[in-house]
């Protein structure tokens, strides 16, 4: 697992994060009972951003995480982090007299923290059943078509974000064409799916409100984010709906591109985006099929 490489410890050891989801890595409610509880641990590990010779303004690099090897009751490794939170709370965390430090980038801590929680969603460590019956809906016709109207649009070799992955379907046609997308759901069970069949990559598939995706990356830090049958969209949610997609767009360098079932839709977020600065066209994409993906608005940042 990416932690153990992270933390430099043996495959064989337990780790947990104190946190069971990317949004309480926001929130904080466990982490906040620790901090305040006087937590007394022999053996940490400070997980410090790897920046080379910067360094912050208290003469270090900033601190991403810290693990605290507890024995009761059972022997772990339990990783916290407020670095989305805001708080900076976690400098106060009393640990060992002489932890380890171990240095990353942020992206690849991120990518451990992810992966941590898809692995556990899909062993349904914080599921009492499982739902889901049957694998996910798999439509090839989708996928061909999909391939067929991104590969002449997408940046060669980008750096993407899919928004709304549901159980993944849409996310085969981007592994088609090469690429290593990140995916965001809301739904912890279309999430799981995906998972478990080998839809989505577990260091990038998120469960979260793609409202709070700023809180884990920059602005532009996407070359392109992409959203494939975002809606049904009509004025009772179109709200919603557009704050989803212009704050998801704020993460993209170059390029959106989100697909709709009606031409009004894909107006309707044509309209939203301009009205953000960028610039683009509805396009019509018609299939056999007649269901997925049949209009898109394709945009690009001015300038």
């Amino acid at each position: 697992m990416l932690l153990h490489e992270i933390l430099k410890i043996d495959d064989g050891e337990e780790v947990f994060l104190a946190e069971e989801s990317l949004a309480d890595l926001i929130t904080l409610p466990v982490t906040s009972e620790i901090l305040s509880s006087g937590l007394k641990v022999e053996e940490s590990i400070e997980v410090l951003e790897e920046r080379g010779e910067e360094e912050d303004g208290e003469g270090r690099t900033a601190l991403l995480g810290v693990a605290l090897k507890l024995t009761e009751p059972a022997e772990i490794w339990l990783l916290l982090t407020d670095r989305y939170s805001g708080t900076g709370g976690l400098e106060a965390l009393p640990r060992s007299s002489s932890p380890r430090i171990v240095e990353v980038s942020e992206e690849r801590f991120l990518g451990g923290l992810v992966e941590w929680l898809s692995i556990s969603l899909s062993f349904e460590l914080f599921c009492e059943s499982c739902p889901v019956a049957s694998p996910p809906l798999f439509v090839p016709e989708r996928i061909e078509g999909l391939v067929r109207f991104l590969e002449p649009l997408l940046p060669a070799g980008g750096e993407l974000l899919e928004i709304c992955c549901g159980s993944g379907m849409a996310t085969q046609a981007l592994k088609r064409l090469g690429y290593r997308p990140w995916t965001e759901d809301l739904d912890s069970c279309e999430v799981c799916m995906a998972l478990k069949s080998g839809y989505i990559d577990s260091e990038r598939a998120m469960v979260l409100d793609a409202r709070l995706l700023d809180r884990f990356f920059p602005p532009l830090h996407f070359d392109a984010v992409v959203g494939f049958m975002v809606g049904l969209i009509d004025e009772v949610n179109w709200s919603l709906w557009k704050e989803i997609l212009l704050r998801s767009s704020a993460l993209a360098r170059d390029m959106v591109i989100y697909t709709t079932y009606t031409e009004r839709e894909s107006q309707m977020v044509a309209e939203a985006l301009r009205s953000d600065g960028w610039i683009g066209e509805v396009v019509a994409n018609p299939d056999d099929l007649g269901i997925y993906d049949q209009w898109a608005f394709v945009g690009r940042r001015r300038g």
